[in-house]
């Protein structure tokens, strides 16, 4: 049998050519540091304000005195009041440890649908309070702790015209 053809190593194939670039017919845009202005905006303009179509925000009432001993409870207009901010005293942990120091701790209570809830931030949830007798029973184990202060969050007009306390 004829000797089998020898082949011959293949050269390798040609490499890619590097070209330049072409020249620039016009100079480089000039690099921007992050604070050069890219933009210059006109000035916004201010409008006058909307008219104001809802009622006003309520606001709360000063401190005041109405939950000293002379007075009751019973006074307070529960209708014409928003809400409540209390200031309470509250006990101090780290974890699972009582500490024998006291802070002041803030929560709110509000009416939904007749019934009142303590939205106070340290629950899993807001809890129900219950109706008007149930509020005032609340707001008198606070109040006979002590160091409390309750804030009471009234419309203005209801404000100005002490409407929230019913005459004596």
């Amino acid at each position: 049998s004829p000797p089998a053809p020898r082949l011959s190593p293949q050269p390798p194939p040609p490499s890619p050519t590097f070209e330049p670039p072409a020249p620039r017919l016009s100079p480089p845009a000039p690099r921007l540091s992050p604070l050069t202005p890219r933009l210059s905006l006109p000035a916004p303009r201010l409008s006058p304000p909307a008219p104001h179509l809802s009622p006003p925000a309520p606001r709360l009432s000063p401190p005041n005195p109405i939950f000293s001993p002379g007075r009751s409870l019973e006074r307070l207009v529960l209708g014409q009041i928003v809400g409540f901010i209390l200031n309470v005293p509250s006990h101090v942990s780290l974890g699972f440890v009582a500490l024998p120091l006291r802070r002041k701790h803030w929560l709110a209570v509000r009416q939904l649908g007749g019934t009142y809830y303590n939205l106070d931030s340290k629950l899993r949830a807001p809890a129900r309070i219950g109706g008007e007798p149930e509020l005032r029973a609340f707001l008198r184990d606070f109040l006979a702790q002590g160091l409390c202060e309750v804030f009471l969050v009234v419309p203005r007009a209801v404000e100005e015209a002490g409407a929230w306390l019913s005459p004596e």
